[in-house]
Formats: structure tokens, sequence, C-alpha cells
């Protein structure tokens, strides 16, 4: 049975597209038993300096993951392959619509979009709402980098509630944890693994794997 596609989009750069791929990659990673990959098909390839990175610091052989780069058509057959050998394959897609990116929703399990809850990020993800609406494939809303002001974020999830999308019950917070650890190639699991960005991380994992 081949394992689920996450396809990790959105159209707004800055939105946490890579933090996100890469901390829910080795959630499920560290999960007895679980093979992930990820593929990077963003040409501005942060998913890619992460990697090596963490290639730099682990070594080549222990990072936990399968990694891959592909673009244009390649993409979906390369999500595909990794499908049939992996558990889960999270793909970090460009910051921008294309026909290779709507090919890569069309194989997507569930499409999962990270959005920060401000008026200019929930416009920006409208574009890939339809896109994945046009797709017929399901979608969860990410709110990420959520500061304390809450009233703000409640008022974003209620308005994108309107449009019929669901959002995860676990967003992730606005957090320096998140950006060090990237650094390091690795993720606050590792760095900082009893910490609240870890819980928030493990709970969005538990969440987004449950729906799909």
């Amino acid at each position: 049975m081949a394992g689920k596609i996450f396809t990790v989009a959105q159209q707004k750069g800055g939105a946490g597209k890579t933090t996100v791929a890469v901390h829910l990659a080795v959630a499920w990673a560290q999960q007895r038993g679980k093979k992930i990959a990820i593929l990077d098909t963003d040409p501005q390839g942060s998913t890619s300096v992460w990697y090596e990175a963490r290639e730099h610091y682990l070594g080549a052989d222990q990072t936990g993951i399968t990694f891959r780069r592909a673009k244009g058509s390649r993409a979906v057959d390369e999500a595909r392959k990794l499908a049939r050998s992996h558990d889960a394959v999270l793909v970090d897609m460009p910051p921008h619509a294309s026909t290779s990116a709507n090919a890569v929703i069309r194989a997507a399990t569930l499409v999962v979009i990270p959005v920060q809850p401000t008026p200019l990020d929930f416009w920006a993800t409208m574009p890939t709402l339809e896109i994945a609406a046009a797709q017929k494939k399901p979608v969860l809303l990410v709110l990420n980098r959520v500061t304390p002001r809450a009233l703000l974020t409640a008022t974003m999830i209620t308005r994108l509630g309107e449009y019929k999308v669901r959002v995860a019950k676990s967003p992730l917070g606005n957090r320096i944890a998140f950006a060090e650890s990237i650094g390091a190639g690795r993720t606050v699991l590792e760095t900082r693994a009893r910490s609240v960005a870890a819980t928030e991380v493990r709970a969005l994992a538990r969440e987004i794997m449950r729906r799909a």
C-alpha cells in the first residue's frame, strides 16, 4: 500500500512552508518503524539547504529521512515513487502557481497550507485554496507563527471557516526556537525536545496524520 503524500503549499513566501514540512517529517520519522521522505520542488531550495546542514551536523547516513529534489513534470513522478516505499512524503512546493505545482497538488493525499493569522496572509492563501478545490483535494490550514494576540487569531479562524476550509486545532507559535533549529539542520524536536514548541509540533503531526 502506497504511503501518504502531504503537499505543503502556499502562494505567499515567508509563510513557513519549509519550517512546517521539515518539522512534520522529523516528528513522523521519530516514530518507530516509520519511513519518511521529503521532496523539495521549490526553486529557492530552502529545504535542500536545511538537509545539507543536517547531513553536515548528523552525518549523511544519520538524517533519519530520505531526501530528494525534483521540479517540473518529474516532481509528480518522484513523489509517487517515494510514496511506494515510504509511509509519508512531504512535498515542499514553490510559492507560485504552475502546471507542475497543480499536478503535485493533484497527487496529494492532503494539502497542508501554512498561514500566518494576518489579513494579508489570509488573502494570499486564496489561490492555493482554489487550486486544491479545482482538484477536489482536501485541505488543512495550519496557523503558523501565531502571536499571543489571541483576538486576531480567533478572528482569522472564524473568517477561514466561512470558506468551509478545515483549520488545524494545533497551531505553531511565533517562537525563536524554530528558526534556531532550522539553521542547524535540525528541528525543535531534536534541539529542544521538551519545549512548548516541540509539544506544538507533535500535536500538529498527530492531528494531520489522523485527518489524512
